[in-house]
């Protein structure tokens, strides 16, 4: 079956087919923000072949799925990590109980309910949602949780592929509930050796903890690396 492509005003982008291969990320448009490939489905096996291959599924309801690969490309280095005197405080007075993927189901749709300034909407879709716990079922997917008297009021999630880990989201309805999560997370990634978190896009809470970015080039030297390892 011969490649279909979308006509944008910025250029081509294929169009997925069940048995379509993604292109190869210099394929990606550089407008907007490195969209590589529309449509196919959110299969745990073709999310799995996108996140090792730099791409990752972002758009709203009503829209076909959208993918990813921006330029350049916002990651942390977990050995990087900088923890702000004020956070280093609140992780001193040991205000949460921390937990590990008892709640990832939680913690997605926590996500999605969550109004961003820079967005009018969620791309966290109720499709979205059970691909995610798919993996997480499958033991790729993991949250990282904040609770306060058995009630959950923080964390984060992101799909963890052999030395190499993918943020997705975080949330928060206590302060700072969220950043312990985020500190914990890369407290447990650094003892299962990841080598480097994709951030994805650069925020001003990413670029506090440490966070830069790098080439396309050099982002797919280290992921080529890690995931083999």
């Amino acid at each position: 079956m011969s490649n279909q492509y979308y006509q944008l005003p910025s250029g081509y982008v294929l169009a997925l087919q069940p048995d379509s291969a993604f292109p190869p990320l210099r394929d990606a448009l550089t407008e907007p923000n490195g969209l590589i490939a529309i449509g196919g489905d959110l299969s745990s096996q073709r999310l799995l072949d996108a996140y090792q291959h730099g791409i990752f599924p972002w758009y709203s309801e009503g829209e076909p799925i959208l993918w990813w690969s921006p330029h350049p490309r916002m990651v942390l280095f977990p050995d990087e990590l900088n923890v702000s005197r004020s956070l280093s405080k609140v992780l001193n007075k040991q205000l949460f109980d921390i937990r590990i993927n008892t709640a990832f189901r939680d913690v997605i749709t926590a996500c999605s309910k969550t109004a961003r300034p820079e967005q009018s909407g969620t791309w966290i879709s109720p499709e979205m949602i059970e691909a995610y716990c798919q993996l997480h079922t499958l033991g790729y997917a993991i949250s990282v949780e904040s609770w306060q008297n058995d009630v959950l009021v923080g964390g984060c999630y992101g799909v963890k592929i052999n030395r190499m880990f993918f943020g997705e989201s975080m949330f928060h309805h206590v302060s700072d509930a969220s950043k312990v999560a985020f500190v914990h997370l890369v407290c447990y990634l650094q003892s299962h050796q990841v080598g480097m978190i994709d951030c994805q896009m650069k925020t001003p809470l990413l670029t506090s903890f440490g966070g830069r970015e790098i080439p396309r080039a050099q982002f797919e030297k280290h992921l080529s690396q890690l995931i083999q390892a």
